[in-house]
Order: C-alpha cells, then sequence, then structure tokens
C-alpha cells in the first residue's frame, strides 16, 4: 500500500504544467501547416490548466489502485516522466525543424538525434530520483553505464523507427512533410516507450532487496 506524499503530488503537478506548455507551443508551430489546429489554438489555453490538473487527478487514482497492486504507483510516475520526456523530445525536434525549415534527410535524422539526447538526460533524474527512487550513491558508475547502454539502444530503436516512417513512408490524407516529421517522431517514442521501461526497472534501476 502506498501512501500519498505531498511532494509526489507537487510533482505531479509540475510535470502537468511543464507537459501543457510544451504541447501548447508545439500546437502553435503544427498550426503552421494543419488548418484544423490553427483554429483549436485560442482554446490550447485552457490546457494549461486543465492538463496539470488532470495530471494529478489520474496519479491519485493510480495511487488508490496501488492499494491492490502496488506496482501501479511506479508505472504512473514512469508514465507522468514518460510523457513529460516524450514533450520534450517533441519540442525540441519542432523548434529545430520549424526554425530551419528542414523536415526530411539525414539533417533531419540529427535533429532527431539531438531532441532525444536531451529528452534522455531528462528521463535519467526523474526516472532514478523520483520513479524507481533510487538514490543511493553506491555503483553510481556502474548504473549510469547501464543506463547509457539501455539508452543508447533505446536510441537506436527510435531513430530507426522515426527514420522508417518519414522517409520510407510517404505522408498521407494531406499532411504536410513538417507534420509527418512530427508523426514519426510519435510513433518512434511509442515503440521505444516499451523498451524503456523494461530496460530502467529490470536492468538500470533494478530493485535490490534491502531498497
Amino acid at each position: 500500500m502506498h501512501n500519498f506524499k505531498k511532494t509526489d503530488i507537487l510533482l505531479a503537478l509540475i510535470i502537468g504544467e511543464i507537459c501543457a506548455w510544451l504541447m501548447w507551443l508545439i500546437a502553435r508551430n503544427l498550426a503552421i501547416e494543419v488548418p484544423g489546429i490553427a483554429v483549436a489554438v485560442p482554446y490550447l489555453n485552457y490546457l494549461l490548466v486543465v492538463f496539470p490538473v488532470l495530471c494529478v487527478f489520474g496519479f491519485i487514482i493510480a495511487g488508490f489502485l496501488s492499494r491492490a497492486i502496488p506496482v501501479i504507483y511506479q508505472i504512473a510516475k514512469f508514465v507522468l516522466v514518460g510523457g513529460l520526456n516524450f514533450l520534450i523530445d517533441m519540442g525540441v525536434l519542432n523548434f529545430l525543424v520549424f526554425y530551419t525549415g528542414i523536415s526530411i534527410g539525414l539533417t533531419q535524422s540529427v535533429f532527431k538525434g539531438i531532441s532525444f539526447f536531451v529528452a534522455v538526460i531528462n528521463s535519467y533524474f526523474w526516472n532514478k530520483f523520483w520513479t524507481f527512487k533510487r538514490t543511493s550513491a553506491e555503483n553510481v558508475g556502474k548504473e549510469f553505464l547501464q543506463f547509457v547502454i539501455v539508452s543508447v539502444i533505446g536510441f537506436g530503436i527510435n531513430l530507426g523507427v522515426d527514420y522508417a516512417v518519414v522517409n520510407m513512408m510517404a505522408p498521407f490524407a494531406g499532411i504536410g512533410a513538417k507534420t509527418w516529421a512530427q508523426i514519426g517522431a510519435l510513433v518512434a517514442a511509442v515503440v521505444a516507450l516499451f523498451w524503456n521501461f523494461l530496460g530502467y526497472k529490470f536492468i538500470v534501476f533494478e530493485e535490490k532487496k534491502n531498497d
């Protein structure tokens, strides 16, 4: 059974607010190519208030469910952190693509690598100290090496799927090239998510008996 901590609720709220701002900024850029999003942009201001509240509400529900299945509490944290990582990944890529106007080819893959690297650094700190609560300084070198290896594999999966979608699949339904680049990042992130959870939980931050 998990007892709610004020710090967990506060961090869930903070993550939700950061995510809301990232979604707002990404949507404003995508609105350049997608008229439907342009119409919705004014209403996205409400997202800055509603989304953080929804994150906290969902986290509280997961906390109650964790009384029956304890791992749900950890999964809820991982999902929140994963959502933040994804939006950081998307946000950095979105900025680079729309700022430079480059949305295909090797340069786009480089942009994806940069955005993924920034998200990985964010992921390490949130997952280590909040999701899996590994505050011990013991074997930090080994832990970090494992994290890098798992992340590099995840990076390969993420980048490979993204490249395949963006460069080997043609956009459909009138979707613009820049928006298609964002869709490629979305698909890649979902595929890599499963690997990341398994790798971080059972390899990098494996729970010790005395934890």
